[in-house]
This record gives C-alpha cells, sequence and structure tokens, in this order.
C-alpha cells in the first residue's frame, strides 16, 4: 500500500500566444477564461495539495482576480516566467512546498484536461517516479527535406505525442533540470529533461481530448467539447 505523498502543480502560464494573435490564455470558453478550466481541473483534484501559477507579470493582476472569483485556495503562489519553458518550470520548482514529494508540471493552455487524468497519472508516476500523459500517433507521419519535400516515411507504432501533465518525483525533477542548467540546455518538456539523467518516463495512454489551444479555430472546439462534459 501506497503511503499518501504530496503532490504540487505548476501550471505553465508563461507563453506569449504567438500563434494566437491575442492572449489565449484569457480567451473564453463556455463563459470561463482558458486558463480558468485548467486551474479548475487541478483545484478539483484531490491529490493536488497546491498549485504554483507561472505567468507573465502582465497577467498576474487576472489571475488573481480569478483566484477570487473561482475560490481557488490551492493556489499558493504566483510567479514571474523565464524566457523559454524550462526558466519557466524552474522558477515554478523553486517555489514548491519545501514537504512536497511529487511535482506535476501542466500547460495552462490545455483546458480539457480532468481531475480523473491527472489521479491516473499520479498513479502511475507514484510507481514508477516519472510519468506523462501521452496520445498515440494515428497519422501516417513523414520526414520532409529542407524544401519540404517527402524524404521517407516514419513507423507510427511506436510514436507517442507527450501531453501534459507530466508528473515526477520532486528529487528526480530537481535532478534533471539541475542538468539542464548546467548545460544550458533547451529542453521543450520535461520529460525531455528527465532523459538527460537516464530516467524512464511511463506513459499513461489517453484516449480523450486534451489538446493544446494553440490556433484560433482550437477554441470552438475546446467550447464544444466541454458542452458535451456537461461544462
Amino acid at each position: 500500500m501506497l503511503l499518501l505523498s504530496m503532490l504540487s502543480a505548476i501550471l505553465v502560464a508563461a507563453g506569449n500566444s504567438r500563434r494566437m494573435g491575442f492572449d489565449k490564455l484569457f480567451a473564453e470558453i463556455v463563459g470561463k477564461p482558458v486558463i480558468a478550466h485548467s486551474l479548475n481541473a487541478f483545484a478539483r483534484t484531490e491529490s493536488v495539495k497546491e498549485i504554483i501559477v507561472v505567468a507573465q507579470e502582465d497577467r498576474h493582476q487576472q489571475i488573481e482576480k480569478l483566484m477570487g472569483d473561482l475560490n481557488l485556495k490551492k493556489v499558493r503562489a504566483i510567479v514571474r516566467g523565464g524566457e523559454h519553458r524550462h526558466d519557466s518550470v524552474r522558477a515554478g520548482l523553486q517555489n514548491v512546498s519545501g514537504d512536497a514529494d511529487y511535482v506535476a508540471v501542466h500547460d495552462a493552455a490545455r483546458p480539457l484536461i480532468t481531475p480523473q487524468q491527472i489521479e491516473h497519472v499520479f498513479e502511475k508516476c507514484r510507481y514508477s517516479g516519472a510519468a506523462s500523459l501521452a496520445e498515440p500517433i494515428r497519422d501516417t507521419v513523414k520526414r520532409a527535406d529542407i524544401d519540404l519535400r517527402v524524404a521517407q516515411s516514419v513507423d507510427r507504432h511506436e510514436l507517442y505525442a507527450m501531453q501534459t501533465p507530466q508528473i515526477f518525483e520532486r528529487k528526480i525533477l530537481e535532478a534533471a533540470y539541475q542538468v539542464v542548467s548546467e548545460k544550458r540546455l533547451l529542453v521543450t518538456d520535461e520529460v525531455s529533461a528527465i532523459e538527460l539523467i537516464g530516467r524512464k518516463v511511463a506513459l499513461v495512454v489517453n484516449d480523450e481530448f486534451n489538446f493544446k489551444i494553440t490556433y484560433p479555430r482550437d477554441l470552438p472546439l475546446a467550447g464544444f467539447i466541454l458542452r458535451q462534459r456537461g461544462g
């Protein structure tokens, strides 16, 4: 039987929404900002004891207002994001409570995440030390050359698209980011950082919608899915 452990969540909200052309995190879906849906999911997850939001400074006031409007008592701190994603995650990690055993990292721009999915990844992490939500790639995949001509086919049967949350034993994530810092590397997610220290990451295969809001077309689709779920 596993002992109770403290899980802290870092919500990464420091992106610049360049491909959207406007601040996607505060675009509304079924009456609430994108970031509110992500915050709500973690606030409703029993295993999550605290939430650290990492955001650009000009978003802090809006997030503080959301905390009051939604009664988000689990949000422990709002901290300034860095230039790159890994800088933002490290900033969040530095503000996690000292007694946190595990840390979840989630893209605030993934508003379709559910408490059930979070708990599933956490359960896997408690057995393996590192786990991530992932979706099998179902499309035919090709590698292209510099002229955007098909160069070769890629076997998709062992390919998975990484999603979030990605959850880790705190000491493992800290060790990985120490290597990232020392070697001045760029990593696009925490799984990439964990690979640097030779640790395996267990995948939790996801068959529910959990896409990242990237383009304006994603907003109405996310709204439709949330309405189908009942809000």
